[in-house]
């Protein structure tokens, strides 16, 4: 797919993300794996503004275009391109559920079996560090190895898919578990969770579930 299809992709997915009801304003980043590096939405630019042109080539070693500014995630998105061969798509957001679990700095747990979209049987929160730095690259970068979707301690969410549609819609999915876990937590009961040995069941029916998009 060439640059100029992708870039409008990536905005696409943008506006659709808002459309969800999974980000606004100007938080967020998405980005795909391109050449030898990635394209990645740029820094504070509002995404019903977004034209193709305002995309960022960011290489593998971190230069990015002479006078455009990519997100100030790009650390982060790089690490999970760095470790996850298997994918080409990142999405970040601010996700209302999400965001108010990661701020209890409490992983998802086996609640519903639909938490193996992650790829594991929990969906992990990983500690805090400022945005933009490279201590948070650096905790992604183990927390994305062992799952597609992980939160972000006091900040949000990020998911890692093969293609920006399965990552909006994996997106999407933790949210709607989110959002059941904190109406769990609400309750002050205890709450009970899958077992081990049905989340390993689960996960290899798993292996042939999901989006049914064309590459």
């Amino acid at each position: 797919m060439n640059r100029q299809i992708l870039s409008r992709k990536i905005i696409d997915t943008c506006l659709e993300m808002t459309r969800l009801g999974l980000n606004q304003g100007t938080a967020g980043n998405v980005s795909v794996r391109y050449g030898n590096g990635m394209l990645i939405t740029p820094t504070g630019t509002p995404y019903e503004k977004l034209n193709e042109d305002n995309i960022v080539y960011v290489d593998k070693d971190g230069h990015f275009e002479v006078g455009k500014l990519p997100s100030s995630e790009w650390l982060f998105h790089l690490a999970v391109y760095q470790v996850r061969p298997d994918c080409d798509a990142v999405i970040h957001n601010h996700s209302l559920n999400c965001a108010a679990v990661s701020i209890l700095e409490k992983p998802i747990p086996a609640i519903h079996y639909m938490v193996a979209v992650s790829g594991t049987d929990h969906i992990p929160c990983v500690p805090y560090a400022t945005f933009g730095t490279h201590k948070l690259a650096d905790f992604v970068r183990e927390g994305i190895k062992k799952s597609k979707a992980i939160l972000l301690a006091h900040h949000g969410l990020i998911v890692t898919e093969n293609n920006l549609d399965k990552a909006l819609w994996l997106a999407h999915e933790v949210e709607v578990i989110a959002a059941w876990y904190l109406k769990l937590l609400a309750t002050g009961l205890p709450i009970p969770t899958l077992q081990k040995t049905e989340m390993a069941i689960v996960l290899n029916k798993f292996k042939n579930y999901g989006l049914r998009i064309e590459e």
